[in-house]
């Protein structure tokens, strides 16, 4: 559709499309051949902030009208929740704490986000982290593709949806904005911007921000997120149309407690199981034990409802080391504190998440002819962050005893060795080497990250173009597992251990892991686009080539295909390591056995694929268009998964993890005029190889499972109707439905079966365990959500009310309530719900239902509201004016983010899922000139 707004162009805004719907220059402007777009500082696109752009891809965008509205230093990630197919759970009400975020139940890692054409997701595990987006205040607009990415996308993971947002251009006049805001659990946030406006003979401008907030964490009396960001951006156009050179720098600090993980259990008490009595002495006895109370540790249990918030987390001090005593983990009670008797600074909720990111960003544009355009986007990203808790250290060294099938360790070993922590020297200073103390041991990762999007647009005609391109994206990505001393209450002395990591009495440094990796992306792509019969059809087409390079190296051992490693201090110890734990491997490639550990090795694992797409749009009339698109993605097998792999040897299949492939299929219809926006359409996804994930945090482990082919389809709408100028009104929501065709394999068979591990999984030596899911759906995306939006302005008071509800979302890929046994079993995993476990020989243990099948639906409603203070004489415009945001307006209490991905329904594991974000009230006040 030709989209013709008003005459009057503001040059400024056209040297990066004001209309960008995708991620890079090259992509923004491509998304325009062919149409008439002009701008001014009269007509929004889009109504009431709501945009529906024109193109083959089914694009939903939010721009600055819709934003302002919410919660200032909202992460973007929420923002968005107020669109189709988005699904987003944040964990506190301000945006500075994380949440889960998926899009037509693609989850994080497989959603594409970048921030002025760079990519934000990790390099390893694709993770997308939403505490640390920029402030709402610089973001021009935010773009989502629902189901597929753009020729030049940078992404190795992205099989579905990208999330894509600008920052804002420089303004040609000086100005300044500040906000202010105010709240529940202690907010307090400050942000201030500088428009330089033009300052130089040839028309360079810039901007510079800075923003800083603080809270309490909701759900306890203990951590507090402390978050600050600086962003700058300088804007130099060339000649008199639309070249330029942007470049713009940002910097995120977050120092974060964790909280509110509570593990997805409603049982009341800890129960356990003893042997049974007379004829019924093999069978299990269940036994009631302790009352599970709620909040965070593995014996807790989630909350009934938010009478039970929040808990507490109380205050206690280390016992003082004693010289020739082998001390142990303790801590003097203080008064009043209410975990006296526990370990100190070992809970969940005195862990850190600490963050520094930062980036380098360059967007240009440059015409070399009136025919060809060169578009550049360079970039370089910093990372340094962990997350993770404690551990008991050992000032002892390693050794171990013959066994029948590892000789003996009788020279001390020193490192992270079968789980625990050998240093071999004095840690407290007592003069002994006897004790065992607590330390701080997260997980770190330190990553550099090089790119550059460059393309070259031909264009025929005013209809017409070809465009061709290169993209690298290249990440060095650093991961290790350094100790550091807490203090005496438990507080960590630095929450980045790993600048001065605790060294063993060899001189080498102690860790729990030791990996480096470089993920390389290159990639080429070709883009045809054509407007025919006077632009009412526009064609789409492109062919994206992918090399994808993985280069992992692990210092450590691999011990299982769990991920567990040794690691040891030094790499002269790993010779005689080595030998002490012989790697044999047996068995088929397809079903190999081993015992022994893999010794530190690098491996090269590369993937590369040709991924066609092509669409069409469709000019039914002046207002009506229809739209169909076809995109094929994929989705390589991250770092964790990879570095699983290295337990196998490099010939058999586990060691080669496939990548994940889809064809992702999207029509629709769409109106648009002044008054209304509308769009709805059905959407089709198939994967091949669909990667299950499910995170243990506190293993801080990841388990890989190939659920071979899923598919999912669903359908979204939307509409944005303003009747009057003073009146909005907006509607949304979404299907969704999705099959897993298999069983999934989740285990095998003792190779010898005895009585006591012969279960009704376990009737053939060496079989496959399958989990029954096939015909399920997968976990943790929503069955449906829908919502929206009413705001009326009435003088210089506007009002809004949104509300969303989400629907019920799966625990795990069988469908099936969660189980939990009392004791652990020899083949891994619990009976199925139909067996009897008295008729087992041995103590078997006794089943006990932890959870549903889903966690159930819920409906969030906030409210907001603003007063302009120009009709007082305070300001001008109505760019000064005082906003009241409640969130969660009613309270609502539920079961906030998880990731999904578990293929079990009864076993030891229970998820941790986060507490849903309580209700808060934000009072800003905002000036501008």
């Amino acid at each position: 559709m030709r989209t013709t707004f008003a005459c009057g162009v503001a040059l400024a805004a056209l040297m990066i499309p004001a209309a960008a719907s995708a991620q890079s220059t090259g992509s923004s402007e491509a998304d325009n051949v062919g149409t008439d777009i002009v701008v001014t500082g009269a007509r929004e696109a889009g109504v009431g902030g709501v945009d529906i752009p024109n193109t083959a891809k089914n694009k939903q965008v939010l721009n600055q009208t819709f934003i302002s509205h919410q919660t200032p230093g909202q992460t973007v990630n929420d923002i968005i929740n107020q669109l189709p197919g988005v699904s987003f759970q944040n964990n506190d009400p301000f945006g500075s704490a994380g949440g889960t975020l998926t899009i037509r139940g693609f989850d994080g890692s497989r959603i594409s986000q970048t921030f002025d054409g760079i990519p934000l997701n990790d390099t390893g595990n694709y993770a997308i982290y939403s505490n640390q987006q920029l402030d709402p205040e610089l973001i021009e607009q935010v773009n989502v593709n629902l189901g597929s990415t753009d020729p030049d996308s940078p992404t190795a993971s992205a099989s579905g949806s990208t999330v894509n947002y600008r920052t804002l251009i420089p303004t040609d006049d000086l100005g300044a904005r500040m906000v202010g805001s105010i709240g529940d659990y202690s907010f307090f946030r400050v942000f201030g911007l500088v428009n330089t406006g033009v300052f130089t003979p040839f028309g360079t401008k810039a901007w510079f921000s800075g923003s800083s907030a603080t809270n309490d964490v909701v759900f306890n009396n203990f951590g507090k997120i402390n978050k600050q960001q600086y962003n700058a951006k300088v804007y130099q156009p060339i000649g008199s149309g639309k070249d330029f050179i942007s470049v713009a720098g940002h910097y995120n600090q977050n120092r974060n407690n964790f909280f509110g993980s509570a593990p997805l259990r409603y049982d009341t008490n800890v129960f356990t199981s003893t042997g049974g009595t007379g004829a019924n002495a093999a069978a299990p006895v269940l036994v009631t034990g302790a009352t599970r109370v709620a909040g965070t540790s593995n014996l807790s249990r989630f909350p009934n409802s938010r009478d039970e918030l929040p808990y507490s987390v109380g205050r206690c001090q280390i016992d003082q080391p004693q010289a020739g005593v082998a001390d142990t983990p303790a801590i003097v009670n203080v008064p009043g504190a209410s975990n006296n008797g526990s370990g100190c600074g070992t809970t969940f909720d005195e862990r850190y998440n600490p963050s520094n990111t930062a980036n380098i960003r360059v967007n240009s544009r440059f015409t070399l002819n009136d025919k060809l355009t060169l578009f550049v986007d360079p970039s370089y990203q910093y990372t340094k962050a962990n997350g993770g808790g404690t551990v008991t250290a050992r000032e002892s060294g390693y050794t171990r005893a013959a066994t029948s099938t590892l000789p003996a360790i009788s020279t001390p070993q020193y490192g992270f060795i079968g789980g625990q922590y050998y240093f071999g020297r004095d840690l407290n200073g007592d003069g002994d080497v006897l004790d065992q103390i607590t330390l701080l041991a997260p997980s770190q990762t330190v990553t550099n990250r090089y790119g550059v999007i460059a393309s070259l647009r031909y264009d025929f005609s005013d209809t017409q173009s070809l465009r061709v391109g290169y993209t690298l994206d290249y990440g060095r990505h650093r991961q290790t597992g350094e100790l550091g001393y807490l203090q005496a209450n438990g507080i960590p002395f630095d929450v980045f251990p790993s600048n001065n990591g605790l060294a063993a009495t060899n001189g080498g440094i102690v860790q729990k892991r030791n990996r480096f990796s470089k993920a390389i992306l290159n990639q080429g792509f070709a883009q045809y686009i054509g407007n025919f019969f006077d632009s009412k059809l526009r064609v789409e087409a492109s062919v994206t080539g992918k090399w994808f390079k993985r280069d992992l190296t692990n210092y450590c051992f691999s011990t299982s295909a769990g991920g567990n490693v040794d690691c040891l201090a030094t790499p002269g110890q790993n010779t005689a390591y080595a030998t002490a734990n012989p790697y044999v491997v047996g068995g088929t490639a397809t079903a190999p056995t081993i015992t022994g550990f893999a010794a530190p090795q690098n491996r090269v694992y590369k993937y590369d694929r040709i991924l066609p797409a092509g669409g069409l749009t469709y000019e039914i009339s002046n207002a009506f268009s229809i739209f169909g698109n076809y995109s094929k993605g994929i989705q390589v097998p991250g770092t964790d998964n990879l570095y699983q792999a290295f337990y196998y040897p490099q010939n058999t299949n586990a060691a080669n993890p496939t990548p994940e492939i889809t064809d992702n299929f999207d029509a629709g219809l769409r109106y648009a005029s002044s008054r209304i926006q509308a769009s709805v359409g059905p959407w089709y996804t198939r994967f091949q190889n669909r990667l299950a994930s499910s995170y243990d945090i506190d293993t801080q482990q990841t388990i890989y499972r190939n659920l071979g082919r899923v598919d999912k389809y669903g359908i979204d709408g939307n509409i944005s109707y303003r009747p009057i100028n003073e009146l909005l009104f907006y509607v949304y929501g979404s299907y969704l439905k999705s099959e897993i065709k298999n069983d999934v394999e989740i285990g095998r068979c003792p190779t010898t079966l005895t009585a006591a591990n012969t279960t009704n999984n376990c009737t053939v030596a060496g079989a496959p365990i399958l989990a029954q899911t096939a015909g399920k759906r997968e976990s943790g995306a929503p069955v449906y959500t829908f919502g929206g939006r009413i705001q009326a302005t009435l003088g210089p008071l506007e009002l809004g009310a949104q509300a969303k509800r989400t629907g019920r979302r799966y625990v795990n890929d069988q469908n099936l309530g969660n189980f939990g046994c009392t004791v652990a079993l020899v083949n891994t995993v619990c009976p199925t719900v139909n067996d009897v476990p008295a008729t087992y020989t041995g103590t078997r243990g006794i089943l006990v239902q932890t959870w549903d099948s889903y966690a159930k639906g819920y409906t969030v409603v906030d409210f907001d509201a603003r007063l302009a203070l120009d009709w007082i004489g305070i300001g001008g415009n109505n760019k000064t004016y005082l906003q009241l945001n409640v969130v969660n307006a009613f309270n609502k209490f539920y079961v906030g983010g998880f990731t999904g991905g578990s293929t079990l329904s009864v076993n030891n594991t229970i998820p941790f899922v986060q507490i849903g974000s309580p209700r808060a009230f934000i009072m800003s006040i905002n000036t501008a000139f």
